[in-house]
């Protein structure tokens, strides 16, 4: 690893891992953001992504690079869940992990466990939405606001930023105006009641569908509860699954939002941001306060992440870049994005030290900045705020 390659990266938002062995689908289906695999559209190996994981992850299991896809799924299954995860984990060279908890459709490594098998201090990013639909049952529309700044509160204690889903259920085009409580009271009221109507509606003796939150009242109401407490927001942004609209994903739509929250200086982190990273880069050189990575597409579009590095970084200042793997289940997602994230970097700062237009002592520095030191300023990263339960 060459000076312009960073060490010990700080990955700065991720999910857990799976904590069971996979079938070919199953793997398939975590190895790509569409919500099914067949044979109609031939396997999801046969991607930049398969073709990544085939040259960069099979010789952690002890196979040739290109092994075929048959063989390493064979030795996969063989060696088990548990050892994979250990393999690709401690590979990464991970120092801390920031991890969403906000997401579990089955059970995964809590952020302790996966600190541990990274060797890596772990750190919690509470989901916005979730809490708020977690309060919703116990409370009244005009006891909501309060309740929810009580709960975001109490999580605020261990977690180190809070995190919007509002691109996937309203759209990014959220008003600047902090929502008063009566609009809160309103909003939440309009609500419950079409969930109360929606679960009537399709009452058949099965279990009521969980609360989903999708109002942008609210969803801005929650962006400003997590302002007040002071921690950094993250926001989706872009490329996701087929739940999202990725018409209504582009950063710009938060400019009105990003206006009035830059007198805080509470920093907002634009999370994924492809194919809007161009966007993504302006929004953090002309606010303070705004960052971005390009976690999730880094290691989707395998030898082309050098590409999408390169022009996220033709605007944004080296020191509002981030590292992210945005990965979930699949261990291989932790080691693959770092892995090309490493080498994107690197070949874009190496080219710059050819060219003459920095030193070698920059990018190296340069290189620190975005591994590590940018996420330890921004979530002012302590040992103390390590998740320990």
């Amino acid at each position: 690893m060459n000076e312009t390659e960073p060490s010990g990266l700080i990955d700065h938002h991720c999910h857990g891992v799976i904590r069971r062995d996979l079938d070919r689908t199953g793997f398939e289906l975590l190895l790509t953001e569409a919500g099914s695999v067949g044979a109609l559209g031939g396997s999801a190996l046969d991607s930049q992504i398969g073709f990544a994981v085939r040259r960069w992850c099979a010789p952690l299991l002890d196979l040739a690079p290109h092994t075929g896809a048959d063989v390493y799924l064979e030795r996969r299954a063989e060696l088990g869940h548990a050892e994979v995860t250990a393999r690709f984990l401690q590979a990464a060279g991970l120092d801390a992990l920031c991890v969403d908890t906000g997401f579990e459709p089955e059970p995964l490594l809590s952020p302790r466990q996966l600190g541990e098998a990274a060797g890596a201090s772990s750190y919690e990013i509470v989901r916005l939405e979730q809490v708020a639909e977690q309060t919703a049952p116990t409370t009244t529309a005009a006891g909501f606001a309060d309740a929810v700044r009580t709960r975001l509160a109490q999580r605020a204690r261990t977690a180190v930023g809070f995190k919007s889903i509002a691109a996937y259920r309203h759209g990014l085009r959220l008003a600047g105006e902090r929502p008063s409580d009566a609009e809160v009271r309103i909003a939440t009221g309009q609500w419950l009641a079409r969930e109360e109507s929606a679960g009537k509606a399709s009452a058949n003796g099965d279990a009521r569908s969980p609360l989903r939150l999708s109002d942008e009242t609210l969803h801005r109401f929650l962006v400003w509860c997590a302002v007040d407490l002071g921690l950094p927001v993250q926001f989706h942004v872009g490329y996701g699954d087929a739940d999202v609209n990725l018409d209504r994903c582009d950063p710009l739509l938060l400019t009105d939002l990003l206006r009035a929250i830059e007198p805080t200086g509470v920093p907002v982190l634009l999370l994924h941001n492809y194919p809007f990273h161009r966007q993504a880069g302006f929004l953090a050189q002309v606010f303070s306060n705004v960052f971005l990575d390009v976690g999730l597409a880094t290691h989707n579009l395998g030898r082309g992440s050098r590409v999408l590095i390169a022009e996220a970084l033709e605007l944004a200042p080296f020191g509002k870049f981030l590292y992210s793997s945005d990965a979930f289940g699949l261990p291989e997602l932790y080691y693959l994005g770092a892995v090309l994230f490493r080498r994107g970097l690197a070949e874009f700062l190496d080219a710059g030290i050819a060219a003459d237009e920095w030193t070698a002592a920059d990018a190296a520095r340069v290189a620190r900045l975005i591994g590590s030191e940018n996420a330890k300023r921004v979530y002012r990263l302590t040992p103390a705020a390590r998740v320990t339960a």
